[in-house]
């Protein structure tokens, strides 16, 4: 019996090519959707192929309408996941999870966590490379958990190693270039993070050392004991000497006489200090060209460069003292390369070995499929074997193919059925559709029986045209097709009792009042009972 997982419990659709609108209600076991042809039964995979992230076109959306909304409510106990898809007659399709809006690879990627469609669609989860290594682990019983954790392990080791510097090689060439660097910035000796803004005060002055030493000696000219300012000063002071009348202007001349004489003797001092010196100048352009030489390298500014090398100098500690980790580390990955090597050899052994196993057990049931001359091979590639690949050649004289190179729909979604049937892992939904194209006979009543077998893991949902698979479904809906208002619509009704044998009947002979039909429906759904119960 199914435990608690998410089931497809309603699918409802609305202007998808010639449905208007309907609702399925779905339950567990097997469904089994039935119709006449042409009415529309594919329709219904053609919705939930679009539920789950498939391929949109405009072309779908019923004429007259503007866009077909598809929606599916998956319960698992008390938990429900509503998908929805709106695909316009312009732009883009959008997609929605539970109310919100998402991207449709997101709709997908939980589309398909939920469900499996086989068939002629695209969204078969076994045609995933990842899913059949996966699948021929689990037929093999193949223990990969210590593969995984090696493989773990040796990418954080790795990644330490990188941290520490990488190989012991890479870490000397990055302890020579700090040791550069650092060296290079220490030469340079700098001052502070404004040694360049002083050099360009330093430079200013001695560049125009002869012009200011002109400029002062002017004006030591002018207010200097000889010259006409002092000299007036002088003047202006003896004239006013004893008046009483003037004397805050006389006290203020002497003032004057006194600054004039302070201003002569700093012009005097800073000429004196200003040195005429070209050699100075330009040791002090090479200085500034120096730190702007530092100042490309390590940063924009001079506190910049000092930033750097104090970065430099703690990576440059660290380097020097993970030495000893670096060495332990190294012999930390060569003993996990060995193991490691060990085990994909291990592992690649097993999967070789489960590969013609696993090949024999799918063809079984292939042979009870109607495809007794196909051949299934498992191909086994890669250190470990990670590189799994099932393909299958439908007829004699071919070789085996991708499973995704299989052009017939019917011959895919059989095969995908036995592979179900020896692995009973995957989405807990299935659905199947031209699962039955070109048999009849035993071989259909041996898929219905095949279908119904996987009930007790699955949701099983087919869409089919034969009365041998029909009569296995625990569940049988009937796709409709009539005419109203000069259009066509569609609707679906569940049947149950006496309405489900007047479907078998017309599925059998096309005269559902048939009397030898309904015996033979009767017989039909009598053995699937018989066989559901020795099942």
């Amino acid at each position: 019996m199914l435990g608690r997982v998410s089931l497809l419990t309603e699918l409802a659709v609305r202007n998808l090519g010639v449905i208007n609108e309907m609702s399925i209600l779905f339950d567990a076991g097997m469904t089994v959707v039935t119709g006449e042809t042409g009415v529309g039964k594919t329709l219904v995979v053609g919705a939930i192929d679009l539920l789950i992230g498939g391929r949109a076109d405009a072309a779908l959306v019923r004429p007259g309408a503007t866009e077909a909304e598809i929606e599916g409510r998956f319960i698992n106990g008390d938990t429900e996941t509503v998908l929805r898809r709106l695909i316009p007659t312009h732009g883009r399709s959008r997609a929605y999870i539970d109310g919100h809006l998402a991207t449709v690879a997101r709709l997908s990627e939980l589309g398909r966590s939920l469900l499996d469609l086989h068939g002629q669609h695209a969204h078969q989860s076994l045609l995933s490379a990842a899913v059949q290594r996966g699948a021929l682990d689990r037929f093999g019983a193949i223990d990969t958990s210590e593969l995984q954790s090696l493989t773990d392990e040796l990418r954080s080791v790795e990644s330490a190693l990188a941290e520490l510097g990488g190989d012991a090689r890479a870490r000397l060439r990055e302890i020579d270039l700090l040791v550069h660097q650092i060296s290079e910035i220490d030469d340079a000796n700098i001052a502070g993070g404004d040694e360049d803004k002083q050099l360009d005060s330093a430079e200013s002055l001695l560049a125009d050392a002869a012009e200011h030493q002109r400029a002062a000696r002017q004006v030591i000219g002018l207010l200097g004991a000889d010259g006409v300012v002092a000299d007036g000063v002088g003047q202006a002071q003896a004239a006013l000497a004893d008046r009483a009348p003037f004397s805050d202007v006389a006290e203020r001349l002497d003032a004057v006489a006194s600054e004039i004489a302070d201003l002569t003797a700093e012009a005097r001092s800073i000429a004196e200090a200003i040195e005429d010196n070209p050699a100075a100048l330009e040791s002090l352009r090479e200085r500034r060209q120096l730190l702007a030489g530092l100042r490309r390298k390590y940063g924009t500014t001079l506190s910049d460069v000092i930033e750097f090398r104090s970065e430099a100098a703690e990576r440059l500690s660290v380097l020097e003292s993970c030495e000893e980790r670096a060495a332990a580390a190294d012999n930390r990955k060569a003993e996990i390369e060995q193991r490691l090597s060990a085990e994909r050899q291990r592992v690649l052994a097993a999967r070789v070995a489960a590969a013609p196993e696993l090949a024999a057990a799918v063809e079984m049931h292939l042979r009870e499929l109607a495809m007794g001359k196909a051949r299934l091979a498992v191909a086994v590639e890669g250190e470990a074997g990670e590189q799994v690949s099932l393909r299958l050649a439908a007829n004699p004289g071919h070789e085996p193919l991708p499973l995704r190179s299989v052009a017939s729909g019917g011959e895919l979604a059989r095969t995908m059925l036995a592979l179900r049937l020896v692995l009973t892992s995957g989405p807990p939904t299935l659905v199947f559709d031209e699962v039955d194209a070109g048999i009849g006979g035993t071989a259909a009543q041996a898929v219905g029986r095949s279908l119904a077998q996987l009930t007790g893991s699955h949701q099983v949902i087919v869409v089919t045209h034969l009365p041998q698979v029909a009569a296995h479904g625990d569940n049988h809906i009937v796709v409709e097709k009539s005419q109203a208002s000069g259009s066509t619509m569609v609707k679906l009704r569940t049947l149950q009792g006496e309405d489900r044998l007047v479907e078998l009947s017309r599925m059998l002979s096309g005269s559902p009042q048939s009397s030898l039909a309904r015996q033979h429906a009767k017989e039909l759904l009598g053995a699937a009972a018989a066989s559901a119960a020795t099942a």
